[in-house]
């Protein structure tokens, strides 16, 4: 029972019951349970096989296990009592999200191809504890960062003030520094705690040949047989992440990324509006952004001149055990975008571009962006004006098979969210296949094009029925003091331009647990790269809607059925019990 004072004198009670099973679920029982009003395990299984689009040997294992776990959870029962659910049961069952997920927690996909078929989780900047231009350098982002399953590791690595150690600082700014190798210790004790595969450290060098020396001993120190380095110059091909498994890959030198940002001195150098630091709580709806608009930021990046700036390739005075340990190089082609995104037939390698180059060099050149990625690395990453850590839209480096899309993985709102969802897939392990259609080659010797306008492919028919949780995650006054909350959730489409879209249901006013019941229908050209997009928010009436969870989830990646969906705050961490119960059902 929750108490809301109205008035001096008036208070209002209101209870929080737990909303009935949905017709659906009701409907289900009857029909598996053969009319009858207990479920055996057999029941169960068949359920599981019709409806929920399990295998036979999954469901048969899946049915056994399930009845124990519900009937102990339940009803701690010894194992000679009455061996069925109930209506009610099922329903818990249904609505559990340890026992009935809506995607899949395994590595299942090929983890044989080169590196260059997978898009990798990405980090930018991995050292930095908040904004680019006044936050602390540390380590304990990095290990926050590999603890969920990011993959790439990026390193600023500058002299310190008596020019004989390693610095992690951004350089250019106040940010304080950290001493590299304690950055280096940190990712060895961190780096295979969410996933096996293979752990790369890009390093943005400004160091002179003397102090490359003292970190090539210290990669070698801290690493040992951890590192992957060629044995050759270079590599012909990018080995793959199931024979890298357990390694450590070093990667440099990208393009000068500070270009943008002006030289900073002190704090009174920092001419930021306070907008910069203070993001909004969810952040811009994606489809409605491009690079070049948000922010209202003007850069004086003439969008391709990282790719003309120092131009000088690895100059010979660089030391020699130092270059031997780098695995995945970074060019420095000189000439236009056409000279960045050739295609060497021995030889492989990696090259950055920020997000405005990116979209700059896709109006003309996406197919050649396609073509490059097949075999090489591609990088993208945030525009050096995005002083508070915020990030853009990941979609336009995965439609033309960028594999390092470099997040600011501090930089919370619906960007993240998308990246997120996009790493939950192939059970969390920081490599996602690309889809086939980025690295065939037609009879005509053509790529895939991403201008293509592609006809529907699929189509994802989502019901959301109800949802449950929150009165256990907040307090109760959190979302309202006069009165319990009026939920309602956003679904709809990130992907491809002509695939997005949001869509709502209804309000559900004074419900703790809201019982919505409404099918949303969503077409996709490109279902291989749409992420469904789940918010749930709170209606009110005097100022901004209350955020209360949200979630994305690949499409590619969804079991059909009803399925029970956790929902997670703005910064990705997991919602104490609250839950969305949903059905899946792709055509």
């Amino acid at each position: 029972m929750g108490s809301y004072r109205v008035c001096m004198c008036f208070t209002r009670k209101f209870r929080v019951t737990e909303a009935e099973p949905p017709d659906d679920v009701k409907e289900a029982f009857g029909k598996y349970a053969d009319g009858g009003t207990h479920m055996t395990a057999d029941h169960l299984r068949r359920f599981l096989v019709e409806a929920q689009g399990e295998s036979d040997d999954a469901a048969a294992a899946a049915a056994e296990d399930v009845l124990q776990q519900i009937l102990q959870k339940r009803h701690h029962i010894t194992k000679f009592a009455r061996h069925a659910l109930t209506l009610e049961d099922f329903h818990h069952y249904l609505f559990s999200a340890d026992l009935n997920p809506p995607i899949h927690y395994k590595v299942h996909q090929d983890m044989e191809a080169p590196l260059s078929h997978y898009y990798i989780f990405t980090g930018h900047n991995s050292y930095l504890t908040g904004n680019q231009l006044t936050s602390d350098c540390s380590d304990v982002p990095v290990i926050k960062a590999l603890k969920k399953g990011v993959r790439v590791i990026e390193l600023d690595i500058w002299p310190n003030s008596t020019k004989d150690d390693v610095h992690v600082l951004h350089g250019r700014t106040v940010t304080t520094p950290v001493e590299l190798i304690r950055c280096l210790k940190s990712i060895k004790e961190h780096a295979f705690s969410a996933s096996p595969y293979p752990v790369i450290i890009t390093l943005e060098d400004h160091l002179n040949s003397g102090l490359q020396a003292k970190v090539a001993q210290m990669l070698s120190q801290v690493f040992g047989k951890m590192l992957f380095y060629p044995e050759s110059d270079c590599l012909k091909e990018f080995p793959s992440p199931e024979e890298l498994k357990y390694r450590v890959i070093i990667s440099t030198k990208p393009p000068r990324e500070y270009l943008e940002a002006q030289s900073i001195k002190d704090t009174e150098n920092i001419h930021i509006k306070r907008k910069d630091f203070n993001e909004d709580v969810w952040g811009n709806e994606p489809s409605s952004l491009t690079a070049d608009q948000d922010d209202e930021d003007t850069t004086s990046d003439n969008e391709l001149t990282d790719l003309n700036e120092n131009n000088e390739e690895d100059s010979d005075t660089e030391a020699p055990e130092y270059k031997r340990l780098i695995a995945i190089h970074a060019g420095k082609p000189k000439g236009g975008i056409m000279e960045a995104l050739k295609v060497e037939p021995d030889k492989v390698r990696r090259l950055s571009l920020s997000e405005q180059a990116l979209e700059k060099a896709a109006q003309s050149h996406g197919t050649h962006i396609v073509r490059f990625t097949q075999k090489n690395i591609l990088r993208v990453y945030p525009k050096g004006t995005r002083f508070n850590s915020s990030n853009y839209k990941p979609q336009v480096g995965w439609l033309h098979g960028a594999q390092m899309v470099a997040f600011n993985m501090q930089g919370y709102g619906r960007y993240l969210w998308l990246m997120q969802g996009m790493f939950r897939s192939n059970g969390g392990c920081g490599y996602v296949k690309k889809p086939d259609f980025l690295m065939n080659i037609d009879s005509n010797n053509k790529v895939f094009d991403p201008k293509t306008k592609s006809l529907v492919k699929k189509t994802l028919k989502v019901k959301v029925y109800m949802g449950d949780g929150w009165h256990m995650a907040f307090k109760q006054t959190h979302f309202d003091s006069y009165s319990p909350p009026d939920f309602y959730t956003r679904v709809g489409i990130a992907g491809a331009p002509a695939d997005e879209i949001m869509k709502k249901t209804k309000k559900k006013e004074d419900d703790w647990t809201p019982v919505w019941g409404e099918e949303f229908t969503f077409p996709l050209t490109v279902p291989e790269l749409a992420l469904l997009r789940i918010e749930v928010h709170e209606y009110d009436m005097s100022e901004k809607d209350d955020f209360a969870g949200q979630t994305c989830l690949p499409v590619s990646e969804l079991k059909s059925g009803i399925r029970a969906v956790p929902l997670f705050d703005r910064k990705g961490e997991k919602l104490n019990s609250v839950r969305l119960l949903m059905r899946f059902e792709i055509l």
